[in-house]
């Protein structure tokens, strides 16, 4: 009886293990740029309002190591570098949702860096390591392929997967002007 229910406990603590170590979320962070016209200037918080491709204002604190923010003045056109992240989760059994931007509750949560943050969850349709793309199913049931930059976001990814992923940009870590 005792071996019985020692051979229970064990395989159901490995289940738990492997299901743990497949739904670790595989997350790559690189920098990016973006165009933009600077609209206002609030040296004292370094907090830098922009409006880039639109008609849509975003306001961002700038890091104290960025020097070139002491220079600008409104109207300017600059190139913003920021961090940004991908982070693909597997989420068994989660319903399928549209794209969600969900930046306000980022920095409710205290990340105040974020500039923009936009999550989905979606199933995967086909993973290609090799040629670095993905093919998955949106809520609205259309089939996308995209390019992945990074193969370690496809790591352990299987056909079939329902995933959460989750678009992070934030943190102005550099400005530069554009060249004459």
């Amino acid at each position: 009886m005792f071996r019985l229910l020692l051979s229970v406990l064990m395989i159901t603590l490995l289940s738990h293990t492997v299901r743990a170590q497949a739904t670790a979320p595989n997350v790559v962070t690189t920098e990016s740029t973006t165009t933009a016209t600077v609209e206002r200037i609030e040296r004292s918080s370094r907090l830098l309002t922009f409006r880039a491709g639109g008609n849509v204002s975003k306001t961002v604190i700038v890091d104290p190591s960025v020097k070139a923010f002491d220079d600008l003045k409104p109207g300017d056109i600059v190139t913003l570098r920021h961090a940004e992240s991908i982070v693909v989760q597997v989420r068994p059994g989660a319903a399928l949702s549209d794209v969600k931007d969900s930046t306000a509750e980022a920095k409710k949560a205290g990340n105040d860096q974020v500039l923009q943050q936009l999550s989905a969850v979606v199933k995967v349709e086909a993973v290609d390591p090799q040629g670095l793309s993905i093919e998955y199913r949106g809520k609205d049931g259309r089939k996308i392929l995209r390019s992945v930059a990074d193969k370690r976001l496809l790591q352990g990814l299987r056909v079939g997967d329902q995933i959460e992923v989750t678009l992070t940009r934030e943190r102005i870590v550099g400005i530069e002007r554009p060249r004459r």
